[in-house]
């Protein structure tokens, strides 16, 4: 596959930028900053260069001409360089320029990421966007195999899911030496896979995998730390009723999800393929939000009486509520939770999302097919344009 122009922009100055594994933030890289200078601690010898000594990177940047750009890519997997870069942007001020990319923000929380002082602002990489794609994306295939740029680009990308997921996190967990119970932490991979797009019920995961509640509490954090997971609150803004307290649990990719749910013959093909569009939607979202809204975010709500809606993004010029439908024909029962949450929210602009073909508006809300909605979806552009 040709090179994919990425929505993610540049912020002009020193910048984190994090994102799971394979979510093509050194090809993004190595495109925007031509001849930077790159330090990739994923490369034994280097690692080891900058792990005996890193103030080995002083003397490398003194060489280097005024206004470089400096990329210490996995940061990571030596959190000791902070130190050393933090004492280069006091001394450099502004004549060098500092990018430094992590696929983990674990080892970084612990070594403190807040040593620069707030020098550096964060920013994130997410999986390709639909619009991204343009007309190479599919709705089906994105729900199969996700949309991970490295194994979408791959000649046989169902493979590439799997060894990614096999060798991304198990193997990044046993090499991190974050859990010390491989066994357990993979019997809460399968668990796990069962809450994505739902409220999650860390005591029931916990039953499942037959740990403690715990040590699945730790597990959800690792997998966040790792940012193949992420959770979404319940907007509680001005509520007039009584709320769920628990937020929902996404994987952040469908084909991950894909891999980690195992199937078996009492499973609902439609019921998986439904939490795949969900969380495809959400993912996109985040994407969203992050690109270019980001004093937006993002929520779901719903009333202890079970109603319900999957997505609310809001803002300060923002308020969309959001739901998703995996069926090609709606019903006057799809629009409920959307109805309620209007009664409430007034101000909101609602929008459902389905498998069908055509625009059109049912009970005055507007109803977009979900392949049109990603497509269109772009961080400069308005939701719903």
């Amino acid at each position: 596959m040709e090179l994919i122009k990425r929505f993610f922009k540049a912020p002009g100055q020193d910048f984190f930028l994090f994102g799971p594994r394979g979510t093509g933030k050194s090809t993004w890289l190595k495109t925007a900053f031509k001849g930077a200078f790159f330090v990739d601690l994923l490369d034994t010898e280097t690692f080891r260069t900058y792990a005996s000594r890193p103030e080995t990177l002083i003397g490398t940047v003194e060489a280097l001409p005024s206004g470089s750009v400096v990329v210490l890519d996995e940061i990571q997997k030596l959190p000791e360089l902070l130190d050393v870069v933090h004492l280069l942007l006091e001394t450099k001020k502004g004549s060098l320029r500092f990018v430094l990319t992590g696929s983990s923000s674990r080892k970084l929380k612990r070594a403190g990421v807040d040593l620069l002082a707030g020098r550096a602002v964060v920013k994130h990489m997410h999986p390709f966007m639909a619009g991204e794609l343009g007309g190479k994306f599919s709705l089906d295939e994105a729900l199969k195999v996700g949309m991970v740029p490295l194994v979408v680009s791959s000649p046989d990308p169902e493979e590439a899911l799997k060894a990614y997921v096999s060798l991304y996190i198990h193997e990044e967990v046993k090499t991190e030496g974050i859990v010390r119970n491989i066994g357990g932490f993979g019997r809460f991979l399968e668990a796990i896979a069962f809450s994505h797009a739902s409220v999650l019920n860390l005591s029931e995961v916990a039953r499942d995998c037959q740990v403690k509640r715990k040590t699945v509490e730790g597990y959800v954090s690792v997998m966040e730390d790792l940012l193949m997971a992420f959770r979404v609150p319940v907007f509680t803004k001005r509520a007039k009723r009584l709320l769920s307290s628990h937020p929902k649990f996404y994987l952040f990719d469908p084909g991950v999800f894909r891999v980690l749910r195992r199937v078996g013959p009492l499973d609902a093909i439609r019921e998986l393929e439904g939490a795949a569009l969900e969380g495809l939607v959400a993912q996109h979202l985040r994407a969203w939000i992050d690109y270019g809204h980001s004093d937006c975010r993002l929520y779901f709500w719903r009333t202890r009486a079970g109603n319900e809606v999957d997505f609310v993004v809001y803002g300060p010029d923002t308020f969309f509520a959001l739901e998703m439908k995996n069926t090609r024909e709606l019903r006057g029962k799809d629009f409920l939770g959307l109805v309620e949450f209007l009664k409430d929210y007034p101000e909101a602009r609602a929008i459902v999302l389905y498998r069908g073909r055509d625009r059109l508006k049912m009970k005055g809300i507007p109803c977009i097919p979900c392949q049109v909605f990603l497509k269109a979806l772009h961080p400069t552009a308005s939701m719903g344009e």
